[in-house]
This record gives structure tokens, C-alpha cells and sequence, in this order.
């Protein structure tokens, strides 16, 4: 089975379906918001772009909260999916497709693929003995528990003995085929230390792994023997390439993958490391399906140094952040101070400093001030000044110059902190050249050219930077593109049909046949907390 054909123009990738056993958090918004800048960023090369997240809604662990509230498993799930959407909507998340494992057609889609890899012969009844974790809705290894055989991952929770009849998959079988794959393709698993991470555990010794439970009701009966329900993993999973169906189409396997499939990335938490880049790709080769590009597994967020939970009583609502500095903001934060792939840190005065600094400061007063000098000194026109009449040696042109290559690079390699410090290196190098050529100067000895060079410079850096940007901040972006004389919108998918990176990417676009518009704030400053006794 092949990866992805690299001459194929479509561009799908995932977030992970997202668990609704409680209200959606922080880890959640931070994948679905790296996964829109990237979708955005493929659209703006002029790439169809199949944006899949959704929910998954079966197994145990769901089945017990609902009952502890005294709900049916549906109707909980009913009740949480909301706050989902409400969560992308206020982020400003442009999904194509919003996948429920609970959904009748996803039904249909995994009894084919069932079907498949059930007539391969990887399908068998057996004994399924060890220690299960509900919360991962998984079977742990001894080696793996921590003391007090608590899970790894959830570790307040124990794990309980299980020992009971369930169908297997034959994981064992697949694994040189994965090994090959991992070699043939090194980057199918992103960062390296989560490649290694999946190296080591399988060349350890693959197990085959149950797909099916017993006493549960939480999910869609296996095909084969209706005493089973099929195991969350194996149906999850699957969401993702239900999530490929055209809206009218028959949910058959055939016409989910018609179009988009193979997936070109998964992003996920690295929790969820060894589904994805272990067992998906074997269910995948057991059903004849081509393999995902690549699966990509970032790390923890912590705050203010400890690990978030009820326990610690530290959590993050992510829709109270946005509402209370707005979507760009958390956006910005997230994805350029933390490396993409490693843990990071969220801490809420180094939030509103690093806001101020950037796009306060930096950006908007940037963005702001030169406006009202070329209102005071240009007649509140652009200057006609061309690119062309401009030194390459400039020092904005010469940074302009090479950056949409720098922040394509970065964007591509899922580095959104490098896309924003590149492009943050512009802007400021802006701000330094307003202060060292003082045209408020040149302008009292009459010289309105070189004034006129100077604006024009700093506006086309300004505009540059906010394109550049525009998949992490569209809101601020759609501001700056505005007041410079741009009617578009960055959250609308076809603007950048009108708008594409190979031209607005480049330095020296901006032309005096554009009408300016009032400037005004695009960030307004954030007053820090103050400490409280």
C-alpha cells in the first residue's frame, strides 16, 4: 500500500475526533486551531482543502457518565456536541466536515471496511486477558502501568482486570509491513521523537489487539455476532474517512474515498500516538486502503508549569479566553509560542505581554502610525512608488523579499512558531527603519520622495506580514488588508482564489490606485490583571 500520490492536488487532514465524555478543552482548541491555520495556509497555494473534525460518541467510559447523570448514552452525547461546535465557531475554525461516530451513515461505512478486512482473515475470536483502562478505552501492558497500576496517561486512575471473550485483529501480522513503512517513509511520523517513540514500541513485539467488547452497548454491533459491540478504536478511526462523504452520496466505502482519500496529514495529541501511527495503518493495509502522508503528534499543554486537571483545579475554558481576548488572540498565542510537537506552557501574563508586544505594538501602532503620517504628509495616498524603483538592498525589500519561501517552508513543516517569528522579524525591522529615517524630518526639509519611499515600504511590509499571517490571525489580517485598500476576507475559503500566494506573497504589491481607509486600532492593548493580596 502507497502513500499519498505527490502529484495529487487535493489536500485532506484531520483533527483527532474528539472524545465527549465532558465539555471540550484547551488540548482540543489547540490542535483544531493548527489544523485550520494549516488548511488555510494549503488554500491560500491554491490547493482543495477537506478540513475533517467531529466526535467520537461510543464506548464505556461514555456509557458510564451517562449514566451517572441518569442519561442515555445518545442523549449525552446530544448535549455535549454542541459545545464543540459553539468552541470552533468562536475560534474562528473553517471545517469542511464535522464527522459523529454515532451518525447511521458512519454505520455503514464501518460495517464495509469490517467486511473487508474480516474476508482478509485478520479477524478472529479470542481471550482477551490484562489490564484495561476506561479512559482510554484501552488494554495496558504490565510494563507500561504505574505503581498502584494506574494508566500512564491517566494516572489517578487505576486500571481494571479484564478477562473475557472478544474478536481480535491481527496486528502481529502487519508488523514488517510497518517497519518497511516507517523506513520507506520517514516522515510519516512526526516529530522524530514521536517516530522513534512508535519505532521502539513496535520493534518490541506487535500483540494482536481486541476490536470488539462484551457487556457494552455504547457503539454499533459487530457485523459477525451481535453479543459483540465493535471497539471504539476500530470505529472511530473510521469517522475519518466517513467524514469524506459527499453530502448526498450513498455512504458506501467507495464513495467516501472517491474524491479525497488518502488523508495527506492527521494531527492528534501524542497520547493518541499509537492508534494512529500503529494500528490505523495496519487496519488500513488489511482493508487494500492507501496510507495517510503523515501523522502528526504534538505535545502536552501545561499551566503555569503544572499539568491541567479538576484535580489541580486549573483548567482553561477556552471559549471564556476567546471571549475575553478574542480569537486571533489564542490563536497567535498557541501557535507561535509554543513549538509545534513539543509540550508548552500557557501563562496568562505572558499571554497579554507576548499580545501587547506583537500585535499591539509591533503590528497595529506599526500599522496605525504610518497610516496617519501618510495622511499628514501624502494627502492620506499611497505614494506612487513601485517596487521596481526600489534597491534590491533596501533593508524591508531585502527582507520582503525571501520571506514568503522562509514561511512556506515553516507552514509546511507544521513549524508555526518560525512562520510568525520570520514574519514578526519583518514588522519590526519596520518599526526600527520608521525611527532611523525619521520622515517627519525629511518632510520639514522638503523631501517628499524619499518620505514617500519610506511609507510606501513600510505599508507594503505591513501588508505583506498580515497575508503571511493571515491563517493564524484572518480577523487582523481582514483589518490591515481593509485600511490599506483591499476588499476581501480572509475567512471566506474562496478569497484566496482572488488573492493567491504566488502574487500577494511577494514584496512590492501594493499600488497608489488603491483608496486607503480610516486607520484605526486592529489590536487594542491589554491592561495585565493586577495582582490580587
Amino acid at each position: 500500500m502507497g502513500i499519498v500520490n505527490p502529484t495529487r492536488t487535493t489536500f485532506a487532514l484531520t483533527t483527532p475526533l474528539y472524545y465527549v465524555n465532558g465539555l471540550p478543552h484547551i488540548g482540543s482548541a489547540y490542535t483544531t486551531i493548527a489544523a485550520d491555520a494549516i488548511a488555510r495556509f494549503k488554500r491560500a497555494l491554491g490547493h482543495p482543502v477537506l478540513f475533517v473534525t467531529g466526535t467520537d460518541e461510543h464506548g464505556q467510559k461514555i456509557e458510564r457518565t451517562a449514566a451517572a447523570k441518569g442519561l442515555e448514552p445518545q442523549a449525552f452525547c446530544d448535549q455535549i456536541v454542541p459545545n464543540f461546535l459553539k468552541l470552533w465557531d468562536v475560534l474562528n475554525i473553517k471545517y469542511d466536515r464535522f464527522s459523529r461516530t454515532s451518525a447511521e451513515r458512519h454505520q455503514q461505512i464501518v460495517n464495509q471496511f469490517f467486511e473487508r478486512v474480516w474476508a482478509k482473515g485478520d479477524i478472529y475470536l479470542g481471550q482477551q486477558k490484562g489490564w484495561y483502562c476506561v479512559s482510554c478505552e484501552e488494554f495496558k501492558e504490565e510494563r507500561e502501568l504505574l505503581p498502584g497500576n494506574r494508566c500512564p496517561i491517566h494516572t489517578n486512575k487505576e486500571v481494571e482486570w479484564r478477562d473475557e471473550e472478544n474478536y481480535f485483529f491481527r496486528l502481529s501480522k502487519y508488523q514488517d509491513d510497518l517497519l518497511k513503512l516507517y523506513a520507506d517513509n520517514p516522515d510519516f511520523i512526526q516529530p522524530i521523537s514521536r517516530r522513534n517513540e512508535v519505532l521502539n514500541f513496535v520493534k518490541q513485539g506487535l500483540q494482536d489487539f481486541s476490536i470488539t467488547r462484551v457487556n457494552v452497548n455504547c457503539g454499533f454491533p459487530m457485523p459477525k455476532d451481535q453479543k459483540h459491540t465493535l471497539y471504539v478504536w476500530f470505529d472511530a478511526l473510521l469517522a475519518y474517512i466517513t467524514g469524506m462523504l459527499e453530502p448526498d452520496d450513498e455512504p458506501t466505502l467507495e464513495n467516501a474515498i472517491a474524491k479525497w482519500y488518502p488523508f495527506n496529514l492527521h494531527l492528534i495529541g501524542k497520547d493518541i500516538l499509537r492508534f494512529h501511527a500503529v494500528y490505523w495503518p495496519a487496519m488500513l493495509m488489511s482493508a487494500g486502503l492507501e496510507l495517510p502522508e503523515k501523522v502528526f503528534g504534538h505535545g502536552f499543554l501545561t499551566k503555569d508549569g503544572q499539568k491541567m486537571g479538576k484535580s489541580n483545579d486549573n483548567t482553561i475554558d477556552p471559549i471564556d479566553l476567546v471571549e475575553r481576548y478574542g480569537a486571533d488572540a489564542v490563536r497567535y498565542y498557541f501557535l507561535k509560542e509554543i513549538e509545534f510537537g513539543k509540550d508548552g506552557d500557557f501563562n496568562e501574563i505572558r499571554f497579554i505581554n507576548v499580545l501587547n508586544a506583537d500585535l499591539a505594538n509591533d503590528l497595529g501602532n506599526l500599522l496605525n502610525r504610518t497610516l496617519n503620517m501618510v495622511k499628514k504628509y501624502c494627502g492620506g495616498k499611497i505614494p506612487p512608488v513601485k517596487s521596481a524603483d526600489i534597491a534590491d538592498s533596501h533593508p524591508l525589500k531585502a527582507i520582503g523579499a525571501n520571506l514568503a519561501q522562509e514561511v512556506e517552508s515553516a507552514y509546511n513543516a507544521l513549524a508555526f512558531n518560525r512562520a510568525c517569528e520570520a514574519t514578526m522579524t519583518l514588522v519590526r525591522a519596520c518599526n526600527k527603519y520608521i525611527d532611523e529615517q525619521a520622515p517627519w524630518t525629511l518632510y520639514k526639509q522638503g523631501n517628499s520622495a524619499a518620505v514617500g519611499e519610506i511609507l510606501y515600504a513600510v505599508l507594503e511590509s505591513v501588508r505583506l506580514a498580515a497575508y503571511l499571517l493571515a491563517p493564524i490571525i484572518p480577523n487582523i489580517s481582514n483589518d490591515v488588508y481593509t485600511q490599506l485598500g483591499f476588499t476581501v476576507n480572509f475567512n471566506d475559503q474562496n478569497t484566496f482564489t482572488h488573492i493567491p500566494f504566488a502574487i500577494h506573497s511577494q514584496w512590492g504589491l501594493l499600488s497608489d490606485a488603491q483608496i486607503l481607509g480610516e486607520p484605526k486600532p486592529i489590536f487594542k492593548r491589554i491592561d495585565t490583571p493586577s495582582p490580587t493580596n
